[in-house]
Order: C-alpha cells, then sequence, then structure tokens
C-alpha cells in the first residue's frame, strides 16, 4: 500500500476521526493524519498548508458531508476555487453515511474523486487509494 505525505479527515463526529486516524495508522497509509471538525476547519488548515516557500498539501481528504458551520457540499464549492496546483495535489473523497439524495445528486460537478459510505474499512482504504492514484495519473 503507498504511504500518502498526509491524510485529512474532516468530520464532525470525534468518534469517526479516531476511528479512522486508528485504521489509517495501523495500515500505514500516511506520514501525518490531520483532523478537522468542519469544512471551514479543512480549509483553514489547507491555506495554512499553501503558506510558505514550500507548500505541503495533503495527499487525500476524507470527507464527510453532513457537518454543522460549513458542510461536506460547501467545502467542495470552496474547494474549487483554490489554486490549481492545490487541487491537483490533493484528491478529496467524500467518506458519507448520507443517503439524501439531494446531497448525493449535489456532488456532481464538484470536485470528489468518489464517494464512500461509512464505516471506512480496510478494503474501502485499498478503494479510496485507487482513487486517488487513478486521479493523480489524469491531472
Amino acid at each position: 500500500m503507498p504511504s500518502l505525505s498526509s491524510v485529512l479527515l474532516v468530520d464532525d463526529d470525534a468518534t469517526n476521526n479516531f476511528l479512522n486516524e486508528r485504521l489509517l495508522k495501523r495500515h500505514d497509509v500516511a506520514e501525518r493524519i490531520l483532523v478537522a471538525e468542519n469544512g471551514q476547519q479543512a480549509l483553514a488548515m489547507l491555506r495554512q498548508s499553501g503558506a510558505g516557500p514550500q507548500p505541503h498539501y495533503p495527499s487525500l481528504i476524507l470527507l464527510d458531508i453532513q457537518m454543522p458551520v460549513m458542510n461536506g457540499i460547501e467545502f467542495l464549492e470552496a474547494f474549487q476555487l483554490l489554486p490549481p496546483a492545490q487541487r491537483h495535489a490533493t484528491t478529496v473523497v467524500v467518506l458519507t453515511t448520507s443517503a439524501d439524495a439531494r446531497d448525493l445528486s449535489r456532488l456532481d460537478g464538484l470536485p470528489a474523486a468518489g464517494r464512500i459510505n461509512k464505516p471506512l474499512t480496510p478494503e474501502k482504504i485499498d478503494t479510496v487509494l485507487r482513487l486517488h492514484l487513478q486521479r493523480q495519473r489524469a491531472c
């Protein structure tokens, strides 16, 4: 399994973040795991990662849809306004329990490489990494 430089978990559920972080560490997916509790925090982290002479963007973002402050859809809308180099360096995969047809249809046309249903499992990690590699080859 390839080891990514960093993964950003964006979910308002502390238990999900804890379990996902543990699973990603156990499977040696990334050198660093970052956590944001909503889209606004995640955007601030992305902007900070691009500051300075050596940007260090997360390789992968696992994004929940239903969150307070800024939800996953709003995050993706803001993400598409980031500089192209930053958008291309980071793959976003939606990790959600939402079955709301309106939410899922709003994902069309937004910069998400795919959608995975919670909970995250070792098999789903493989799927996420394949999505990441496919997207990186396409860029």
